[in-house]
């Protein structure tokens, strides 16, 4: 028998028509069925298919603290040993999708993480989805530093090794806080160009709180997991970046008011990752200054 899959998908009820395509195309996946929990964030859930645990929360947990609860809900239906995590308006347009994740944990003993490519009805990648540094690389697989969040695959052990994401981001770069963890403690990432998620084309701005959270939740990281010296460095780069792009003033302000807030705020543990680490994520190409 292979490696057994468990589903997570989490929902604000809002696009049941996307979530009952996803489903099914969950349900045509090749080999043994998955196991499949969506998790209704605050909110009542359509009817499901008999086959879904379905879990309604009473409130909204947030991505990374939905995306916990579901794998500790895997775990008490047993019999999981890889996660995948799906974005509720995604579709697996392929079949061999979950054969692929199957076989890629089975070949490599460490691999940690698979990060699937997330394109759109086009087949077009955005750049913003590509978890390597430079303008190309949708269609090359490879070992990388970061993952992303609308669709992945994680080994149970590995989460059994760092724990589960960091329920106090809520939402934005909890994968980078995660992914982070996964390389210190010896595990490796893989981006699979094959393993395809179609997701319609969004712009991240489109959330409310986007501006303020992606500011908190980049210095919380860097507060937590860098050695003190690359601290100023990565957050010195990344606000260039960010002013590079001109955001609208009231997206600045908010941008700004977040900054301040991760930077007053205590997030422990503080827990720096080894210089062998920063080494390793430099020869990926990606060292943790940018």
């Amino acid at each position: 028998m292979g490696l057994r899959l468990g589903v997570v998908v989490l929902t604000m009820g809002d696009r049941p028509r996307e979530l009952g395509a996803l489903l099914d195309s969950v349900a045509a996946q090749e080999g043994e069925a998955a196991r499949v929990v969506v998790i209704g964030q605050g909110v009542r859930l359509p009817p499901l298919p008999d086959w879904v645990d379905a879990v309604e929360l009473p409130e909204n947990l947030g991505i990374p603290g939905g995306r916990n609860l579901g794998a500790r809900r895997l775990r008490e239906l047993g019999g999981v040993d890889v996660v995948v995590n799906l974005d509720d308006d995604g579709l697996l347009p392929r079949t061999d999708t979950f054969r692929l994740v199957r076989e890629a944990f089975e070949r490599e003993r460490l691999l940690g993480v698979v990060g699937f490519r997330v394109a759109d009805g086009t087949g077009h990648t955005q750049r913003r989805h590509v978890p390597r540094p430079g303008s190309s690389g949708a269609l090359r697989s490879g070992k990388v530093t970061t993952f992303l969040g609308g669709g992945h695959a994680i080994r149970m052990s590995a989460i059994d090794r760092v724990g589960g994401f960091p329920s106090r981001f809520f939402y934005a770069h909890e994968e980078t806080n995660f992914a982070w963890r996964v390389l210190d403690a010896g595990w490796s990432i893989r981006y699979r160009a094959d393993l395809l998620l179609q997701h319609p084309r969004t712009e991240p701005a489109r959330h409310a709180a986007y501006y303020r959270l992606t500011a908190r939740n980049r210095v919380w990281p860097a507060k937590r997991r860098l050695p003190a010296v690359l601290v100023p460095p990565y957050l010195a780069s990344w606000s260039v970046y960010t002013l590079s792009r001109r955001p609208p003033a009231a997206g600045l302000r908010a941008w700004y008011s977040g900054f301040l807030e991760g930077v007053r705020t205590p997030c422990p543990p503080r827990r720096p990752m080894r210089w062998a680490t920063v080494w390793r994520m430099t020869r990926l190409g990606r060292p943790p200054v940018f």
